[in-house]
């Protein structure tokens, strides 16, 4: 079964503090490694985890504000610097080609392939295995949210295939593409030793006011990871700043049926009663997680 690895490399808000850093989360699965938003510091962070930044293959850019983007400068030179083999695919909202055009010029002697996507709302990667989406959010500049979707995956039965004694061979291949085959005289349906593997979803919604564009993207997550910025009392300040509240967080998860949250993004002020944010989220919606730096979970 696949399975997705999801790190938080950093969790804070615009001002990074003793415990979180800024923004940027890592999933990994199959052979990708993609990262959604790169603060200040992230390359650091990987040092934390005992892995490499040369492993990454995308990055996706929620919004060019700097506690989202100003790790890319020191990721972009130490990735050069490391002999950096792949081409690294970047994705974000209008304006993404101009901003890295300056992180480029801004590096001496930058030598890594770049493949930069300047996307919209939609599809933005299809590939055999997996997809990407992006929804427009409203934070007072381009800005996005991200879903990733492992596509559903058609198995084969071991256990049938063993009872049955077929042979690891091309026959299979046809069971699995779910036509019928005959083996030894005898008809085998491709239903019969079949069945279909669900695939998953993350959806990623990082700095925004409430719309109902999170709602539709996030519909029927697996895991939902938001920002949760300010708490309820502070909504009118949530307002002003095109940020979510917790419960707003929790508001999101529930009405597109996801089937967990998780909250980062924390501002400083709750930085010593990080549980006034989570508890308020889980008001709303129950099964709700508050993260750190350098907590993971695998989906």
């Amino acid at each position: 079964m696949e399975t997705i690895k999801l790190t938080f490399l950093g969790t804070g808000n615009a001002i990074p503090t003793k415990k979180r850093n800024h923004t940027a989360i890592l999933a990994s699965f199959a052979n990708e490694n993609m990262l959604v938003d790169c603060g200040e510091g992230t390359q650091r962070q990987f040092r934390y985890i005992e892995q490499s930044p040369t492993k990454l293959t995308r990055i996706l850019i929620t919004h060019w504000h700097g506690d989202h983007m100003l790790g890319l400068p020191g990721l972009f030179q130490t990735l050069a610097m490391s002999n950096y083999q792949k081409t690294l695919k970047i994705y974000g909202p209008k304006g993404t080609r101009r901003f890295v055009q300056l992180i480029q010029e801004l590096i001496f002697d930058f030598h890594i392939n770049l493949e930069v996507h300047e996307i919209q709302q939609g599809i933005i990667v299809n590939e055999k295995d997996f997809q990407i989406q992006a929804a427009e959010m409203s934070h007072g500049i381009p800005t996005l949210a991200y879903s990733l979707i492992l596509k559903d995956k058609i198995r084969l039965n071991k256990s049938k295939l063993k009872k049955l004694k077929l042979p690891n061979s091309p026959i299979l291949k046809e069971l699995q593409a779910g036509k019928d085959i005959v083996f030894n005289g005898k008809k085998i349906k491709a239903k019969d030793v079949i069945y279909k593997e669900k695939g998953k979803k993350i959806t990623f919604i990082l700095d925004t006011a409430f719309n109902n564009n999170a709602i539709e993207i996030a519909k029927d997550s697996d895991i939902l990871i938001t920002e949760s910025s300010f708490s309820k009392a502070e909504a009118d300040r949530a307002k002003e700043y095109k940020h979510l509240t917790a419960s707003q967080a929790g508001e999101i998860a529930k009405k597109s049926k996801s089937k967990k949250l998780i909250l980062t993004h924390i501002s400083q002020r709750y930085e010593h009663a990080p549980q006034i944010i989570e508890k308020e989220a889980k008001k709303v919606f129950k099964n709700t997680k508050l993260v750190k730096d350098f907590d993971s979970l695998v989906l």
